[in-house]
């Protein structure tokens, strides 16, 4: 993602028709805004991956590549799926209407452009990307392992830890595109419930996504690490605890009495008492509240 906006807002405004150009260009350049042109699909996908805009007015009919098509591989892009994109058409068929809408756009204007209402729905389109930009570096700094998807699987947005985890796990750009992709639609279409997680297959490394919501356009994903130490086996490591001693712990920092901890382990309460008098000294506390504190503490921290 790009940093914070400090500059004039940069359009992407892409159509073969010299006079729409040319009128378009006039509007947006008496606003402030720098204007990058391109006469057709390819060459704004070239355009878009040197110079990425802030939004991107799109000619839905276009010769070569079409401005759906076009759209299309810019939302497959994850570098660029999160540019809102308006199309601009002279359509008036609905189901053209909604085919942009389907293909990732935002919003639609009719032909002949008016520079007054381009301009307002722009700057909505703008704001709302600052928003969700915002919101996405804030995530980006708290370590979170979360993605967003769109409903067919097309990976949209990714925390750097997210990436770090992908590559890792080997998970070259054509699996995500292919594979990824397939197996998250697939799921979403199912409707899963929050919470519910998919082992992701076609990797060597365990990966799997766990599904936390869907907002406007877009599922929120966390990725799950298959490969790291959870609960009382990740505390037995870092604290250098017994099988008992980290198993005892890990109940405690979820809230259970000691004799909730005997029911569960199969041992007496007074059993429980004496592996926590072992426990306390190790972690150079006193009671059980900082011995959670301590657990709870290095389980968010190691938490994906």
């Amino acid at each position: 993602m790009n940093g914070a906006h400090t500059g004039p807002d940069i359009v992407l405004v892409v159509d073969d028709s010299p006079d729409a150009l040319s009128l378009i260009n006039d509007a947006l350049e008496q606003a402030g805004m720098d204007v990058l042109v391109a006469l057709e699909g390819k060459q704004a996908l070239t355009i878009a991956r040197q110079i990425r805009p802030d939004i991107i007015l799109l000619d839905a009919i276009m010769p070569n590549m079409d401005g759906f098509e076009t759209c299309q591989r810019l939302k497959a892009d994850s570098n660029l799926a999160s540019i809102p994109v308006i199309f601009m058409t002279g359509l008036t068929d609905t189901q053209d209407i909604v085919r942009g809408l389907e293909c990732g756009g935002v919003d639609y204007l009719t032909k002949p452009i008016r520079p007054d209402e381009l301009l307002a729905r722009m700057r909505v389109h703008l704001s709302n990307a600052r928003l969700t930009s915002s919101a996405q570096s804030a995530l980006d700094s708290t370590g979170q392992h979360l993605l967003t998807v769109t409903g067919e699987g097309v990976l949209v947005w990714a925390t750097p830890q997210t990436r770090a985890l992908f590559g890792r796990a080997k998970a070259e750009q054509p699996w995500l595109e292919q594979q990824f992709s397939a197996q998250v639609a697939q799921w979403l279409a199912l409707s899963p419930a929050v919470g519910d997680a998919l082992a992701l297959a076609g990797l060597e490394y365990a990966l799997s996504v766990k599904y936390l919501g869907f907002q406007e356009d877009t599922a929120l994903l966390k990725l799950l690490d298959g490969e790291r130490l959870s609960g009382a086996a990740m505390l037995k490591q870092q604290l250098s605890l017994t099988e008992r001693e980290s198993e005892v712990l890990y109940w405690i920092a979820n809230g259970k009495t000691n004799r909730e901890i005997g029911e569960i382990l199969d041992m007496s309460p007074r059993t429980v008492n004496k592996h926590l008098e072992q426990v306390f000294p190790k972690l150079g506390v006193e009671n059980r509240t900082a011995a959670a504190g301590i657990a709870l503490r290095l389980m968010a921290a190691t938490e994906v």
